[in-house]
């Protein structure tokens, strides 16, 4: 019988018990949750990130696989590129397909100028993305026809068309000229200022967004019988940096490095650079 209405001995023991091993749990659950934590701080090792990658059973782990090798150093492997290029032209998955794409652009040889071109044509919008973004890091005269093309396409949305004039940039010649003027009356400040800066590394000149200006100093040029491409600045890709976390910064054993611009494989570069001296100016990738 309780007493003074307090549970009696023989429940106590089972209470006594369900305390001690809630309080266990609790620890378990601490420490499952920390071990969890600082796996996640563990990168996936290099050996992991090439099985991820020819996983064609789990999309989201083998695009996962493909961007990790795309920003190692050892990303350029050809064993790599041959997945790349394949993965690109054949992977069901688009986002798969981007990173691929991205890989190419990273890695590949103006050889694989095709390959990006033939992206441009995708119907994801992703995919279309890389393709233009990767356009800048290879040259090939072969596709200048399909960039300035999906440049001047209107239904193209409008990052793939900036990310297009931005590439259009490297190529010197009257129809890519001309269908940066024609990007420079879009409604799209942005796509119109991308415009601009290449017309401007093109050629040297600086006329802004004014199309009819650029328009009229082209003609002028052409009339006098003089080379409108021979002040051109030597083309740079862009490249991305951010602020560096704070988090990124206490882990001093692999800190945070960013690309730099170069010139794209496949381009020599013959007349001023624009971005400084200090660089080589090979046209091989930067840092990740």
């Amino acid at each position: 019988m309780p007493w003074n209405g307090c549970p009696s001995r023989r429940g106590l023991v089972p209470f006594a018990l369900l305390t001690s091993l809630g309080l266990a749990a609790g620890c378990d659950t601490i420490s499952g949750d920390f071990n969890d934590f600082m796996e996640g701080l563990r990168p996936p090792t290099p050996i992991e990130a090439a099985v991820w990658a020819a996983d064609f059973n789990d999309p989201g782990k083998q695009r996962r696989g493909i961007v990790l090798l795309v920003n190692a150093p050892f990303g350029g492997e050809e064993a790599y590129l041959e997945l790349y290029r394949a993965l690109a032209q054949e992977s069901p998955d688009p986002l798969v397909r981007a990173a691929a794409i991205r890989g190419i652009g990273r890695w590949g040889a103006p050889a694989d100028a095709g390959i990006l071109a033939k992206g441009l044509d995708n119907e994801s919008d992703q995919v279309r993305l890389e393709s233009a973004i990767s356009l800048q890091r290879i040259h090939a005269p072969d596709v200048e026809d399909a960039i300035w093309k999906r440049l001047t396409d209107g239904n193209e949305i409008e990052s793939v068309r900036v990310e297009l004039a931005i590439a259009l940039g490297q190529y010197r010649s009257d129809a890519s000229f001309q269908a940066l003027c024609l990007a420079l009356d879009d409604r799209s400040l942005t796509l119109n200022l991308a415009a601009a800066d290449s017309l401007r590394v093109m050629t040297g000149r600086d006329f802004g967004i004014d199309a009819l200006a650029w328009l009229s100093w082209y003609d002028a040029q052409l009339r006098s019988k003089l080379d409108p491409f021979v002040l051109g600045e030597t083309y740079l890709y862009p490249t991305f940096r951010r602020k560096v976390g704070f988090f990124e910064s206490l882990a001093f054993w692999d800190p945070v490095t960013f690309e730099d611009p170069a010139a794209p494989r496949g381009l020599l570069r013959t007349t001023r650079r624009t971005y400084g001296e200090d660089d080589a100016g090979d046209g091989k990738p930067g840092r990740p």
